[in-house]
């Protein structure tokens, strides 16, 4: 079996390898071509990502990279994994998705062919991207059946399969991340999961696209509420001088009802500070009202003011006023140990000190150096600070926002005069005496 994956990053690319150890034929397709050239060249591009894993099955055959949309005409099934960011007013933008079906649209095979060898001609479509209930057997579907002429559900298969990737969890595999699919038809549901089950032990059909693509938008949703839930008690009980820390420590050893998360300086990565709003955005064409969403939303989007608040508060103990102090934020990435920078609230902090006449820079051992991106290009460029006693020690106040377990807490302790930490990293470490602020 062959099959083309569209988008080869930090979803694409380890479903390649999924598929191409389970002896699936790959072709990955990109319009990077720096990550196409990478790729044929067993090279990784993703720290997590071990260079020989892709050279081993660039060298079998197994995997192959190219820029070149047309070699869909050589695969069975195609899965689109691009980019669902949102709009500069905070609405969904799906135009990866319709790009990407107009690109292949036309190679999705020709009606003539199709209606004579329907069982082995028809191609079988999944969108993986995170977007609202509706895109597939809407928006997708209709770029699809425009743009080849043939008919979703009749002339090619059409489904919807959420990812779920962790990055930098060292137990989660690929293959043992259960699935959900969600078919047009029942035909194409079958197609699905028939293409999945080759990489994945666990398949879990549900009955539509859309139940497909709600059941995303819960997962996510439901992980930006709790952690809104407390973020808000960690500023609260910081007032009555409680430490939500040790609270979360002490609630979660009930072994029911209860499911402990963590706060932290602001949601990060390409998915939860994202999704809800996909479904913020579809709810008010239903004249439905998403309150909680919005609310939980409102409270991650505030923590970075907070942070920088706290620092402040930390500085003004010293006798320092933010305006011309010296800043460090340790941890760019968005969670700990990976090289994944997407919607990292880090780049709040980095523009809120900088708005506020601070001298700001970052320390990440995970990225030397800050890559291009949509949102973030003006910051592209900038490279981390050297770890050492004389880098760290000339700032003002080093501000944790990523708890990297590279990361010497030590070191930073006795080198460092003033630390805020939003991740309670420093719990087990000794500190001096008004030197720890927690945010």
């Amino acid at each position: 079996m062959q099959i083309a994956i569209i988008g080869l990053g930090y979803v694409g690319l380890p479903l390649s390898l999924q598929f191409a150890r389970s002896g699936v034929s790959v072709i990955g397709l990109d319009i990077d071509a720096a990550k196409v050239t990478a790729i044929n060249q067993g090279q990784s591009y993703i720290q997590h990502i071990p260079a020989a894993e892709v050279a081993a099955l660039v060298q079998a055959g197994s995997f192959t990279a190219s820029t070149d949309f047309s070699r869909i005409r050589e695969v069975e099934a195609v899965i689109i994994c691009v980019p669902t960011p949102l709009s500069k007013n905070r609405e969904p933008d799906i135009s990866y998705i319709t790009d990407t079906g107009e690109s292949i649209a036309s190679h999705l095979g020709h009606k003539s062919q199709i209606t004579n060898h329907k069982s082995t001609i028809a191609k079988l479509v999944v969108l993986e991207s995170t977007t609202y209930p509706g895109t597939t057997d809407g928006e997708l579907r209709a770029v699809l059946e425009a743009g080849s002429g043939l008919q979703a559900g009749r002339d090619f298969h059409l489904a919807f399969s959420p990812e779920r990737e962790d990055p930098g969890n060292p137990k989660s595999r690929v293959s043992d991340i259960p699935k959900i699919v969600g078919g047009l038809t029942p035909q194409c549901a079958a197609r699905a999961v028939a293409l999945y089950s080759r990489a994945i032990k666990t398949v879990v059909p549900v009955s539509s696209c859309r139940a497909a693509e709600a059941t995303k938008l819960l997962e996510n949703i439901f992980r930006s509420i709790n952690i809104a839930l407390v973020n808000e008690l960690k500023v609260v009980y910081a007032a009555m001088g409680i430490d939500i820390w040790e609270v979360i420590a002490a609630a979660k050893t009930k072994p029911f009802g209860f499911m402990p998360f963590y706060p932290g300086p602001g949601l990060g990565g390409h998915f939860i500070p994202l999704d809800p709003f996909y479904l913020t955005w579809k709810a008010r064409e239903f004249g439905q009202h998403t309150r909680f969403i919005e609310l939980a939303g409102e409270i991650n989007t505030a923590m970075p003011q907070y942070v920088v608040s706290r620092t402040a508060d930390a500085l003004n103990s010293r006798k320092k006023a933010l305006n011309g102090s010296r800043i460090l934020i340790l941890g760019l990435a968005y969670k700990a140990d990976v090289d994944d920078d997407r919607e990292s609230a880090s780049y709040h902090l980095l523009d809120l000190f900088k708005e506020k006449g601070a001298a700001v820079s970052y320390c990440d051992p995970h990225i030397p150096v800050i890559r291009p991106s949509r949102e973030h290009g003006h910051w592209a460029g900038v490279r981390s600070v050297a770890w050492t006693r004389k880098s760290v020690a000339k700032f003002d106040a080093v501000v944790i926002a990523t708890s990297h377990q590279a990361i010497n807490y030590q070191q930073l302790a006795d080198w460092a005069p003033c630390i805020v930490d939003t991740r309670n990293a420093l719990a087990a470490i000794k500190t001096k005496p008004h030197q720890l602020w927690k945010a």
